[in-house]
């Protein structure tokens, strides 16, 4: 039987030293976001090392049984040698459309937030580029869980670099209309890829806000306004 090396070798880099750390940072407590989640205490950076070390040797099966394992690091390498695969099979069309739909098929275990913003614009946003975007607002909209909802949302860093930010005003809408209060991760999303939008056209979006800064969440709102300069930050603030 084959070996699965992404498996094995992201389990060689367990450090028991880490895992109270990182269990705290990504808050596993009860009640919070990432309860329950189990680590193994490896870094994104050693984690990233395994990938760039097993990505072309990694099957879909091998990425089935590290994407459901209990562990947050193994979830991680299985989205990172996902996006790999995805990113160098570029004219392998078929094999990109298996990526993606692996993907979509796995979003159970895509569940904190760094899971999210280290796989979705690479993936989905890269394959989207070209194609119909409704997925991410159905996502955005009718995802089952905070994660799925945040993945409508980030995917739309792509289009951000590629000049595209018709995508990520509207989505930012489909939140805002959603009853209140919004879950603080989906604030932040939120705000955080209006502050990238307004990098790429910064009166754009304070026309955007103009209609809307006094009923946002002031979390998102925080977010969306960071590299304004002061005294536009207080003025939008003080009105909210």
């Amino acid at each position: 039987m084959k070996t699965n090396k992404l498996y094995a070798d992201i389990l060689a880099k367990q450090d028991l030293a880490q895992v109270e750390g990182l269990s705290r940072f990504f808050k596993t407590g009860k009640g919070q976001y990432g309860e329950g989640d189990k680590f193994l205490g490896i870094k994104v950076p050693a984690t990233r090392e395994v990938v760039k070390a097993c990505w072309k040797e990694t099957s879909f099966e091998d990425l089935e049984t590290c994407i459901a394992s209990e562990y947050h690091e193994m979830r991680l390498a299985a989205l990172l040698t996902l996006v790999q695969i995805f990113k160098h099979a570029k004219k392998d069309k078929a094999l990109q459309q298996q990526c993606v739909d692996f993907y979509l098929a796995h979003t159970q275990y895509i569940n904190n937030w760094d899971l999210v913003d280290l796989s979705c614009y690479e993936l989905l946003g890269i394959w989207l580029l070209d194609k119909d975007r409704t997925l991410l607002y159905d996502l955005a909209r009718d995802g089952k869980t905070i994660w799925e909802q945040r993945i409508g949302m980030v995917s739309t860093m792509q289009f951000i670099r590629h000049g595209q930010l018709d995508d990520t005003y509207v989505i930012a809408d489909i939140f805002l209309a959603r009853p209140k209060p919004l879950h603080d991760l989906l604030q932040k999303a939120v705000g955080w890829l209006l502050r990238e939008a307004g990098k790429r056209d910064e009166q754009r979006l304070k026309n955007w806000l103009s209609t809307r800064y006094t009923t946002m969440p002031r979390t998102m709102l925080r977010y969306a306004i960071e590299k304004f300069s002061e005294n536009e930050r207080q003025k939008f603030m003080h009105h909210a």
